[in-house]
């Protein structure tokens, strides 16, 4: 089991997973969540925190103590992103990410989607440094992202569970996609929808899918990849139907996948470097034109 927990992963994965968390981290401050500045303009009588919010008696928050964690935050996952520092940079990443879901979550609504990523982020500190394209293999890198492969799975486990629990078997049975589709629903799922028991069929489906979704650790590598890439198609199709999109929960599930032979920068390095060559590597075909008598020959650049 410990083996399993600590199985070594290059250190490249470890700094793509970790450039990639950060920068959603910033990117969803500006583009998933502003609304959490303007929530704290609501009488604070209608914040509610959640149970670590009140165990660890968190102030009610203020628009300038929110303006400050946007703020700070935001510069610091920028920097995280870059691998500088990776532990004083993650934990704080970690702490002010945190206080920021406690904030946006603690209005009457709390999101599944977020607890892969924030699992993500408690335990990316402790991998220590890696650099982009690494081969070298690290045991602590392995356990960061298996722990934030677990969480992945945990959010549909217990999805299933949370379902069986208020809802049993009359969640399968009942009309819970039909309503999600004529509050949020798009113009395919209408379509969907007119396919007499399909959406029955298709919540049975997502309740055998949560509940078998552990089964994805024992599969073989190969295999792992094509499970983790189901589990992308089946948000793809959420998004396409009811507009709901689990974007933290995509990012961490990136945890899965070989993240290392994923290089854009490389890439576009190459790409500038091809472009810049194209002329010389012309001219280096064409033929040279035979030098006579006792001069040495010279190179192009001078003329002959």
């Amino acid at each position: 089991m410990t083996g399993w927990l600590t199985e070594a992963v290059p250190r490249g994965r470890v700094a793509a997973f970790r450039t990639l968390v950060y920068l959603f981290v910033a990117a969803d401050l500006v583009v998933f969540t502003p609304w959490v500045r303007s929530r704290v303009d609501v009488p604070g009588d209608l914040y509610r925190p959640l149970f670590i919010g009140r165990l660890l008696s968190l102030p009610t928050p203020n628009s300038a103590l929110v303006a400050v964690i946007f703020w700070v935050l935001l510069a610091l996952a920028l920097l995280a992103a870059t691998g500088r520092a990776p532990r004083l940079l993650g934990w704080a990443v970690f702490a002010l990410y945190f206080e920021w879901m406690i904030v946006a979550m603690s209005y009457g609504k709390v999101d599944h989607d977020r607890f892969g990523l924030l699992v993500a982020l408690a335990v990316l500190p402790t991998a220590g440094r890696a650099r982009h394209g690494d081969p070298t293999r690290s045991e602590a890198g392995g356990w960061a992202l298996r722990v934030a492969q677990i969480a992945v799975i945990c959010t549909y486990f217990l999805a299933a569970w949370a379902k069986f629990r208020f809802g049993g078997l009359d969640w399968a049975t009942g009309s819970v996609l039909a309503r999600a589709i004529i509050r949020r629903g798009t113009e395919l799922a209408d379509l969907i929808a007119q396919v007499p028991h399909l959406l029955i069929v298709a919540q049975f489906g997502i309740l055998a899918f949560e509940l078998l979704s552990p089964l994805v650790f024992v599969l073989p590598q190969r295999w792992r990849l094509a499970a983790v890439g189901f589990f992308y198609s089946f948000h793809l199709v959420t998004i396409a139907t009811i507009t709901i999109s689990f974007a933290p929960h995509l990012v961490a599930m990136t945890s899965f996948l070989p993240l290392e032979k994923v290089r854009p920068v490389v890439w576009a390095r190459r790409l500038l470097t091809r472009g810049r060559g194209t002329p010389d590597s012309g001219a280096a075909s064409t033929p040279a034109t035979p030098l006579t008598g006792p001069e040495p020959a010279v190179g192009p650049a001078t003329g002959g």
